[in-house]
């Protein structure tokens, strides 16, 4: 028989939390190499259109921003790892147990505080293209009529997502310790329900306008702004899916959050940046997308889906 030579002391749910840990932090790495990818594409579009528009400029500015705390999100995972599986390698209970008894060392203070401005950040992008899709039709008023619920509803994810931050960095507590767990909750609760209520308004609306560009312009022109590939985008639909999954996972403290947090986090500033790619670009819906001179006929929509 073959000598042993793994844990010792160590429950299995820890043995998979370090399994599902390492692996997130695999994937973290490979959806930084896909954002730095995004970011530079857009980043060259946004520059050479400096001089036509403000928003070129705050858009680049956004997501520099983005980068930057996603760039120390990378690290601090990175070096999390570095702590929990090499510098303290042999502490009682294993690497997890590390994990959860240093929630108050800086790095991971500094994990739980670039993930929320992330997700947070990101939330306000996907708000604010809900308003620009629903003012396209030319109908300010109701787009912000529409955005008022989402708009509450990401101040309380705020808040809840404040005390999260705040709690899961208490000395003894952790991001999975019952209360910071409750507030953990709730908070991607309400972030979630906001990013679907969000995705189902923006899909409701683009159908909406499919239809009726259907019926007024050709087929060619009419796919170009209501493809699959621009409700997927515009909807952010990629992150909600996996925000989803991660939610589930979270709450009934199954070790494979830990991936899916990781796929969400990374998934959730694609989507941002394939967004920002397509308004670079041109391609992406704008305010005035309906009314512009390009139009053939005149549209007349209702006020709502």
């Amino acid at each position: 028989m073959s000598p042993y030579y793994g844990p010792v002391g160590e429950s299995q749910s820890n043995i998979e939390y370090e399994r599902n840990f390492v692996a997130g932090d695999v994937i973290v790495g490979t959806g930084y190499g896909a954002q730095l990818l995004l970011y530079v594409n857009c980043a060259l579009f946004l520059w050479k259109r400096r001089k036509q528009n403000r928003q070129s400029m705050f858009l680049l500015a956004y997501m520099t921003f983005m980068l930057l705390i996603e760039s120390l999100f990378v690290a601090v995972q990175a070096r999390t790892v570095q702590m929990i599986y090499i510098d303290n390698r042999n502490y009682p209970g294993g690497p997890w147990a590390f994990f959860l008894a240093s929630q108050t060392a800086a790095v991971n203070v500094m994990f739980y505080a670039t993930l929320f401005l992330l997700t947070f950040l990101s939330d306000l992008l996907v708000l604010w293209r809900c308003w620009v899709i629903w003012a396209a039709s030319g109908q300010t008023t109701v787009a912000w009529a529409v955005i008022v619920f989402p708009t509450i509803c990401l101040l309380a994810s705020f808040a809840l997502g404040t005390l999260w931050t705040l709690e899961s960095s208490q000395p003894n507590l952790s991001l999975y310790s019952k209360l910071p767990l409750a507030y953990g909750t709730s908070y991607y609760a309400i972030s979630l329900g906001t990013n679907i209520i969000l995705t189902l308004l923006i899909i409701g609306r683009l159908a909406v306008y499919r239809r009726t560009l259907m019926l007024n312009f050709p087929k060619d022109l009419a796919t170009h702004y209501i493809s699959l590939a621009t409700i997927i985008v515009e909807s952010a639909t990629l992150y909600s899916v996996f925000a989803a999954l991660f939610l589930v996972t979270y709450a009934i403290n199954n070790p494979t959050n830990q991936i899916w947090l990781a796929i969400a986090s990374a998934c959730q500033q694609i989507a941002n940046l394939l967004i920002i790619y397509r308004v670079a670009e041109g391609s992406a819906w704008q305010k005035d997308t309906l009314t512009s001179k390009a139009a053939t006929a005149p549209i007349h929509f209702k006020s709502g889906p």
